[in-house]
């Protein structure tokens, strides 16, 4: 039913992608976790949900209906700002990945793999934060624009929050005699949020190059929409 053949071949690409997850899953039980399976496993997988959103981005009403275009305002483009975001996180969640799967429980994690994490965790909240403060700032009557930068930096928030329990009760997990409850979920909930956090900003960066364009270019978003099917 698509008309648009990149939407097609984005549907494709996630198909693809589901089927390599899977395969990735069976692999990483089959040679007992090894850390690059196991890392390619759980980075594939935050590619894979975020795919599905830019599908359910691209058939959504909001974004196939004609909206006027807006000027970029100031000197940094929200548009890169936005995509460099979302670039930082997909970073930030290949780290994420690697930490979690360099150490069993019992064993403390590595100290340098923690400290690249924290620092591109700080990467993230500069990043994320400054475009989304920016959208908010410079287009604070367009919900299309920030409603998810709102809820992105709502999460932002609660991530940074998670992964300070996660490091606390995973520092704390060489002492127990097996992984306990709070560790996992507080785990779970962390990479949950991440993904969370990484989908939004995807959202926030589709919808800038949606309706966001230089100075001196501004065109209709129905020519957007013909020129991108």
């Amino acid at each position: 039913r698509e008309k648009r053949r990149w939407v097609r071949r984005l549907g494709v690409a996630a198909l693809i992608g589901v089927i390599a997850q899977g395969l990735l899953g069976g692999l990483t039980v089959k040679l007992m976790l090894p850390l690059a399976v196991s890392s390619a496993h759980a980075t594939l997988a935050q590619l894979f949900f975020c795919t599905t959103v830019a599908l359910a981005v691209f058939t959504s009403r909001s974004w196939t209906q004609d909206r006027p275009t807006v000027e970029e305002q100031g000197t940094i483009s929200l548009r890169y700002l936005c995509a460099a975001a979302a670039a930082t996180i997909l970073v930030q969640l290949v780290i994420g990945a690697t930490l979690r799967h360099s150490a069993t429980w019992d064993k403390p994690l590595p100290t340098h793999l923690l400290l690249t994490h924290i620092a591109g965790a700080v990467a993230v909240m500069v990043v994320l934060g400054s475009a989304a403060v920016m959208v908010l700032r410079r287009h604070p009557g367009n919900r299309f624009l920030t409603r998810p930068a709102a809820i992105a930096l709502g999460l932002l928030g609660l991530q940074l929050l998670l992964g300070v329990a996660a490091y606390l009760t995973r520092a704390a997990s060489p002492n127990d005699p097996q992984p306990l409850n709070p560790m996992v979920a507080i785990t779970v909930a962390h990479v949950a949020g991440g993904a969370l956090v990484f989908a939004t900003t995807i959202v926030l960066t589709l919808r800038c190059f949606r309706v966001l364009h230089p100075r001196d270019s501004v065109v209709s978003s129905s020519e957007f929409v013909v020129q991108g099917s």
